[in-house]
């Protein structure tokens, strides 16, 4: 009777043992507030100038950029999250640059299940619990907000905020924000492109800027701006600071930033050796065009003859 029992027991604890782990998921990935900040915020270090790091390395400063993105593009991030990956090596390391992936809560139980194993296996992931997804309507506001509560423990110098359709070359950024202030800076591609005007009508492009510390901190505390979150982003982020009298120092990184060669796009031009990024890649024909003319796959279609890629023929 034993011999048969067994198996038995076996069987059931196997069938049972997804289902454990699928619970266990949801309970551990899920609380009430933040979703998935236990999982995303990863390791940090600390903060400012001077500090150093664990391998010995004074560290220069810290940037953490936060892509915005939606559930359910899994294969633009695998591509954003290599492209960046590839890129770690060639920075100093006395500048850490962070890459994590924003969006608001997920409302699928499908794309909870899939984003809580993409966080678990990558630790990337930031879903912001008090937004519903949205591009115009206060998404921004939540991901700035949010920052200082997710990683005031090991605080940032500079926090990027970008869009999925938009490829940095971190080197060249980092060397960029090497230069610029560390206090109420907005950091971009000032826009209009074809145009100069004063005032309220200039603000940096929403293809990716970058704030000091201390804004994303005023952000966060500040009423004034609570309930002004509605709107173009980019522009309404322009009219924050405007109201508050912050970002003094506005850096321009015009025309290393720009919009992809097309016609009729004020901000667009070809691309050039000395770009620190390129907005509007709204495909994968864009992507592939951009990553090999900065030589991203060392000037060859093809994988090199190190790569470990098993390449089968007919």
């Amino acid at each position: 009777m034993r011999s048969i029992m067994a198996p038995s027991i076996s069987t059931a604890m196997l069938l049972l043992l997804p289902f454990g782990l699928l619970v266990a998921v949801i309970l551990v990935v899920y609380p009430n507030e933040f979703a998935l900040q236990s999982l995303m915020s990863g390791p940090s270090c600390q903060n400012n100038a001077g500090v150093t790091d664990v391998v010995g390395v004074a560290v220069d400063f810290r940037l953490l950029i936060g892509v915005l993105t939606l559930p359910g593009l899994y294969e633009r991030r695998n591509l954003i999250r290599a492209v960046y990956a590839l890129q770690q090596a060639s920075l100093p390391a006395s500048r850490v640059v962070d890459v994590r992936f924003v969006f608001c809560r997920v409302a699928s139980e499908e794309e909870r299940v899939l984003v809580a194993l993409e966080a678990m296996r990558y630790g990337d992931v930031v879903e912001l619990d008090l937004c519903t997804e949205n591009m115009d309507n206060g998404k921004t506001y939540s991901y700035f907000s949010s920052v200082p509560a997710l990683f005031g423990g090991s605080p940032y110098d500079f926090v990027m905020k970008t869009d999925d359709d938009t490829f940095f070359r971190l080197p060249q950024l980092a060397e960029s924000l090497g230069r610029a202030p560390r206090e109420d800076l907005y950091y971009g591609c000032r826009v209009p492109c074809d145009m100069r005007r004063q005032g309220k009508d200039e603000y940096m492009s929403g293809m990716g800027y970058v704030l000091s510390w201390d804004l994303v901190e005023w952000i966060a505390a500040a009423e004034l701006i609570r309930n002004r979150t509605a709107g173009p982003e980019d522009w309404t982020l322009r009219k924050w600071f405007g109201l508050g009298g912050k970002a003094k120092n506005w850096v321009d990184a015009k025309p290393a930033m720009y919009d992809f060669p097309q016609p009729g796009d004020a901000c667009a031009h070809e691309l050039v050796p000395d770009t620190i990024a390129v907005h509007k890649l709204k495909n994968n024909e864009r992507w592939a065009t951009t990553l090999k003319y900065f030589n991203f796959t060392g000037g060859s279609s093809r994988p090199s003859s190190s790569a470990t890629f098993d390449h089968f023929r007919g």
